[in-house]
């Protein structure tokens, strides 16, 4: 074979003219077949042009002339790989590596093929041997550092990417990923310096521009992650991954309607995005697209249904559904595959709170809390299943713990302060919600629990100020009333004007505040009044009312309005300048005669009895008491009379039972009706319910049973109420029972 040719092969192969390679070499095997160096050379020429199955022939005919070439076993096996037959690919580095022990290429490529076929740490004992024969093999060490990352051995791997870095510091790929490394260690600083390193030599390196706004996000530098985001997606518009991880950094600004378009973009992209979707439900959850959200992570589970965040996301927006059973089945998988999942186990406490389940709720935390002793809200939602459980210290002590590790921590100082209000530590009550406000001014619930506290205590001055605040949170907000008239609070005179009241909150909140609608008919202004449709009657003789009209009634022309509950604050009223003159309201006197005559001669003293509220307050369950625990009342010598017109299921029977207590039901079809029955009793025993404003407000006797810390209106340490001065306040024992 001339000698000539074959060097004109390796030319042409060398210059990239692989089609003229490949012609060489069978010019020569047509003169010499078993010409080895043509055969190595053709393999290599058709594996370049896309012939693999042709290359492996050839590579399998040099070998059977040269069956001790470490070379041709070592490119036999890359060629495997690339074909995917790794178990093939290995057995031929292995006859490479018996050959020539100290082949660190054999070794680097084995080593690479076992990380493919997921054998992490047979992976690393190829890559040690690798670096054996030669310790300053760049590629190697990168590589060994990215097999020790996938162990999360990560101080090993970043001391591998450190050692290639010494060797040759320009190669952005080792520096991107130990960027990844450092990012994972938290080490969020450094990270940024190799991710900056990394761009600084390929500007256009769109995976180091991604994952640099990845620990720019875990930083809290949200506008500069974005832009980083941005920079990747210029250098790769379709990049998936960029698009998703961006969504979430306009999320984290609150740009949701932004952060579902990036999603989106990048489900475009990849349809079957896993990540995406559950990114997306997330942020339909805060944009309180509860169905769609769920539609999202339903998705994404079908997609992937070991996805531990998506289940358990979807257990957050199943709760919000009020699903609660499925959305703890939800949280139950999540943990079934993450039993480590810190964040699913606090959230299947707050499940479990909502279920009144509260010592698993408790379990459920404690759980959260072994994975991660640090975990604030755990601690904070613990806190709140203490309270609820009345273990008022313990709640302390894990509100302490949770602003202990977070200072700005502003919901669990608003619950402590909500639990210092429950052992009747005020004045510590009010210098907790004042730093919670402190941190969020606009925390609107903070701001409410605050003024509730100070109206409590008497401080009337600032509680109906900040009163006003009702209005900035849910379910009241819903509530606001907005007219193109002006609101009045007290700053305008009001002789001559024409102003709505407007009834807002309970049944009982209207009868109270009412009471100021003479006050500003003395003012000279026209009043019309504005309460639900079982008010209406009762209220037409309120004086100084020129009209009353029913909720959701067509409204007559006014020029300024008002929130009944805002009265006080316009009026400027103090402890001392309460409106209490009683009666203000009145029962209709042809009523009360038919009442008088239905009742019967009267023997021995009547007794109205109020045991419970509606059902749907949220602190109903402190309120109300089981018509069986009042039972011992009847031992008294008197009438008793029901002056409630809803009876529960597990009161009915009880009633059934007690004929002794006269229910009138059906008949009080109005609250007209109620107070013309409640002035032919002598006595009403109410709950703080509106049954006891009504029997105050007409001036007739009424003992009101009280919760341990009763709402704000009755003060504290007080049995009498300056609001209504026939009066008489009972209020629970430390025991929060009410059986004394």
């Amino acid at each position: 074979m001339p000698p000539e040719l074959l060097n004109s092969a390796v030319a042409a192969y060398q210059s990239g003219n692989f089609a003229a390679a490949e012609e060489l070499c069978r010019q020569i095997m047509a003169v010499e077949p078993e010409s080895f160096d043509a055969l190595h050379l053709l393999a290599i020429v058709q594996s370049k042009r896309g012939n693999q199955a042709g290359s492996l022939s050839s590579y399998d005919r040099a070998l059977s002339l040269q069956p001790h070439s470490a070379q041709l076993l070592y490119n036999r096996g890359n060629l495997l790989r690339a074909l995917g037959r790794r178990d093939e690919a290995l057995a031929s580095y292995d006859r490479a590596i018996v050959l020539r022990p100290d082949f660190a290429d054999a070794f680097a490529n084995r080593g690479n093929t076992l990380h493919e076929m997921g054998r992490l740490d047979d992976a690393l004992s190829s890559f040690d041997q690798a670096l054996e024969a030669r310790p300053d093999f760049v590629e190697v060490l990168s590589n060994r550092g990215n097999t020790l990352k996938e162990l999360k051995r990560l101080d090993a791997a970043l001391a591998s990417y450190d050692r290639a870095l010494a060797v040759r510091p320009d190669i952005a790929e080792t520096l991107c990923n130990r960027g990844l490394t450092l990012h994972e260690m938290k080490r969020f600083d450094e990270a940024l310096a190799s991710h900056d390193r990394a761009v600084a030599l390929r500007p256009d390196f769109a995976e180091a521009l991604s994952n640099r706004g990845s620990t720019l996000k875990e930083l809290n530098r949200l506008d500069e992650a974005l832009a980083s985001y941005d920079r990747a997606l210029a250098v790769r518009p379709d990049f998936d991954e960029a698009h998703s991880n961006r969504g979430l950094i306009l999320h984290a600004l609150k740009r949701h309607d932004e952060a579902l378009s990036s999603f989106d973009r990048a489900l475009e992209i990849r349809p079957n995005f896993a990540e995406a979707l559950c990114n997306r439900g997330f942020t339909l959850h805060e944009l309180r697209r509860f169905d769609e959200a769920l539609a999202s992570y339903d998705c994404a589970l079908a997609i992937r249904p070991n996805f531990a965040e998506a289940l358990s996301n979807r257990g957050g927006t199943l709760q919000e559904l009020t699903r609660l059973e499925e959305a703890l089945a939800s949280y139950d998988r999540a943990l079934a595959l993450r039993p480590d999942f810190a964040e699913a186990h606090s959230n299947r406490g707050s499940i479990l709170h909502e279920l009144k389940r509260f010592d698993e709720a408790l379990a459920s935390y404690d759980r959260a809390l072994a994975v991660r002793p640090d975990y604030a809200q755990a601690l904070a939602n613990r806190g709140n299943t203490l309270h609820e459980m009345a273990n008022f210290d313990q709640a302390l002590a894990s509100y302490d713990r949770a602003i202990a590790i977070r200072p700005d921590y502003a919901e669990a100082l608003y619950n402590r302060a909500n639990t210092l209000l429950e052992i009747k530590r005020f004045d510590e009550a009010l210098g907790c919600f004042d730093a919670a406000i402190a941190l969020r001014p606009d925390f609107a619930e903070a701001q409410w629990n605050q003024a509730l506290a100070r109206l409590r205590t008497g401080d009337f001055e600032r509680g109906w100020k900040q009163y006003e605040w009702r209005w900035e949170k849910p379910p009241l907000n819903a509530d606001k009333r907005i007219f193109p008239q002006p609101l009045w609070l007290g700053a305008e005179p009001i002789d001559g004007k024409t102003i709505l009241l407007h009834g807002e909150q309970g049944l009982g909140d209207t009868i109270q505040f009412c009471r100021y609608a003479p006050l500003l008919a003395t003012r000279g202004a026209r009043i019309i009044l504005e309460v639900p449709l079982p008010l209406q009657t009762l209220m037409q003789g309120l004086a100084g009312v020129t009209q009353v009209i029913a909720r959701g009634d067509t409204l007559p022309d006014f020029d300024l309005h008002c929130a009944l509950l805002s009265l006080p604050l316009a009026c400027r009223t103090r402890l001392e300048t309460i409106p209490a003159n009683t009666p203000y309201l009145h029962a209709d006197p042809i009523a009360q005669r038919e009442w008088g005559a239905r009742l019967g001669p009267k023997t021995r003293p009547r007794i109205g009895l109020a045991w419970s509220g509606n059902s749907s307050y949220p602190q109903d369950h402190r309120r109300s008491i089981p018509l069986c625990k009042i039972l011992p009342l009847l031992a008294i010598d008197a009438d008793f009379i029901s002056v409630q017109k809803d009876i529960r299921p597990t009161d009915a029977e009880t009633l059934r039972d007690h004929p002794a207590i006269r229910h009138f039901g059906e008949d009080l079809t109005d609250f007209a009706e109620t107070a013309a029955l409640i002035s032919q009793l002598d006595l009403v025993i109410s709950v703080d319910t509106s049954a006891a404003h009504l029997t105050g407000a007409l001036s007739r006797p009424v003992w009101l049973l009280l919760p341990h810390i009763p709402d704000w209106r009755w003060l504290i340490g007080r049995t009498d109420s300056p609001w209504y001065p026939t009066a008489r306040l009972f209020l629970q024992n430390d025991t929060r029972t009410w059986d004394e």
